[in-house]
């Protein structure tokens, strides 16, 4: 079976294992990964005992062009908000307590990753 994924998207990849392990690492439970709704997706959606967590990971390599949280566009806002929407709506969690997080991955050549954790990065439901 042959692997069909861009450079991009094996570095996407890479970069939310490493985001999923480190919410695990720090108590929090990842329930499900690349949730879709539509076209909408989240990456991960994770548990720590008091609310859901629907988490966008952005992954690069470089910083040039500012860092990878800068990337999370009003446009993925909305539809990360679809998606927990009909996530929670799907299992009967309406009016659940969420938290809109970001992970943000810096993988430099010869250099382990940076992991940055931004809670509550922002908020609509």
């Amino acid at each position: 079976m042959t692997d069909n994924k861009t450079p991009r998207q094996k570095l996407g990849q890479k970069g939310e294992d490493l985001a999923a392990a480190y919410l695990e690492e720090n108590g929090i439970r990842v329930l499900e990964r690349n949730y879709h709704f539509m076209k909408a997706e989240i990456d991960i959606i994770a548990y720590n005992g008091r609310q859901i967590i629907f988490v966008e990971v952005k992954t690069r390599t470089k910083t040039y062009f500012g860092n990878p949280e800068e990337a999370v566009t009003k446009k993925k806002k909305e539809s990360m908000y679809q998606a927990a929407e009909a996530w929670l709506y799907e299992r009967k969690m309406d009016g659940a307590p969420v938290r809109f997080d970001i992970i943000s991955v810096v993988m430099k050549p010869n250099s382990p990753p940076e992991i940055t954790h931004f809670e509550a990065a922002f908020w609509h439901l």
